[in-house]
């Protein structure tokens, strides 16, 4: 028979050690504390409490140590955890775990599983993103089953961010969690925005204020990682018998070099210019609107009608496009632009031409993104 006065103080003690950091794992915390007590846990686990019960008392321990403080906190940390799976959206992201549902504490980090048949596919999609991260195959042996995971580690607006890499085969499936035996919660992005617009709105209207002290430079920072993310696939993708000049990402630092030189004053056309063909990296064959689907909360309004309409533009051109589609881009205020866009697409074809790098590219973007208020440099 359990003594719940014992029960409760391992519970308590096991709560202080994982809130401190000292242990991560429920298993062992719980085990190293009753030894500590002198229980016997082979001959009396009635002794041990549930993992629900040290997630209790680890929740108190917060709430009294660190007050409303917490809250902010768990409102950037899923800001940070938006960020990150619109960047992976590929991978079919879940955000699991305590900022999942709000248990957080000292120490917790952001824990996403992300779905792809192998885990050389994620890091390289951070690797064009320049985000440093370590890959660990990890081993674990509970109850006498082994079971292998694979994890990715990052450090992202001062929170740790770990990737659970599962695979394709695993989408749906109903993962357990080790604390209630029910199936652990999760939220996509979709879900995840609305859970941000409806607890933390002041994240939203604030975007990736992960500092104060240093809130606008790590604002362009992640919007170069966002760009540099949507762009450099485009380097492996051909241009086709369309494009002599060659890959994808030559064409477009083409295109954005003729914004730059005939309308330098306009850093709205000159992100446009860049972006128009990021879709290209998802489909092929509607590339316009899946490129201003994937930059939507990158740009302003203009950008993204700009590069939604550019084929449009040569539709029009060509004879193609029905009467009112026409009457209703010729009637955007936006329309001169689009034609300026659609002439720099067209001219930005030429083999050997000279181009900044995207790195020089992506500098001159971020360079004078702040106080412009998304429109003209001066």
């Amino acid at each position: 028979m359990s003594d719940p006065r014992l029960r409760r103080l391992i519970a308590i003690d096991a709560a202080r050690i994982m809130y401190e950091g000292t242990e991560k794992e429920y298993f062992t915390a719980k085990r190293k504390v009753a030894r500590r007590h002198g229980v016997n846990v082979r001959h009396h686990p009635d002794d041990l409490p549930s993992n629900r019960e040290i997630r209790d008392e680890i929740l108190r321990l917060a709430e009294a140590l660190e007050g409303e403080g917490r809250t902010e906190r768990l409102g950037r940390m899923r800001w940070v955890a938006l960020e990150v799976m619109r960047l992976l959206e590929p991978f079919r992201p879940r955000l699991i775990g305590s900022v999942c549902t709000g248990h957080i504490r000292c120490g917790s980090d952001v824990d996403v599983h992300v779905f792809a048949d192998a885990v050389v596919e994620v890091s390289r999609l951070l690797g064009f993103a320049r985000i440093e991260h370590d890959v660990e195959h990890k081993r674990v042996v509970k109850h006498g089953v082994v079971r292998e995971f694979i994890h990715v580690h990052a450090t992202l607006g001062g929170y740790e961010v770990e990737l659970t890499v599962y695979p394709v085969a695993k989408l749906g499936y109903r993962f357990l969690s080790s604390i209630t035996g029910e199936e652990i919660e999760s939220v996509g992005i979709a879900e995840l925005e609305g859970l941000l617009a409806r607890e933390h709105p002041d994240e939203l209207e604030r975007p990736l204020s992960f500092e104060d002290d240093v809130e606008a430079e790590e604002a362009r920072r992640w919007r170069r990682v966002r760009f540099a993310a949507l762009l450099r696939p485009l380097e492996g993708i051909d241009g086709g018998r369309f494009h002599p000049e060659g890959c994808q990402l030559y064409h477009s630092l083409q295109v954005f070099e003729l914004a730059r030189t005939e309308a330098p004053w306009d850093l709205e056309l000159a992100e446009a210019a860049i972006l128009h063909d990021v879709g290209k990296a998802i489909d092929r064959s509607d590339h316009a609107a899946l490129g201003a689907e994937a930059i939507d909360d990158l740009v302003s309004e203009r950008v993204r009608w700009l590069v939604a309409h550019h084929m449009d533009a040569l539709a029009l051109r060509q004879g193609k496009l029905g009467r009112r589609q026409a009457e209703r881009l010729r009637a955007s205020p936006w329309w001169d632009d689009l034609v300026s866009l659609r002439d720099w697409d067209d001219a930005g074809r030429v083999p050997g031409a000279s181009v900044p790098s995207l790195d020089e590219a992506l500098d001159h973007l971020t360079l004078f993104a702040d106080g412009d208020e998304r429109g003209e440099l001066w």
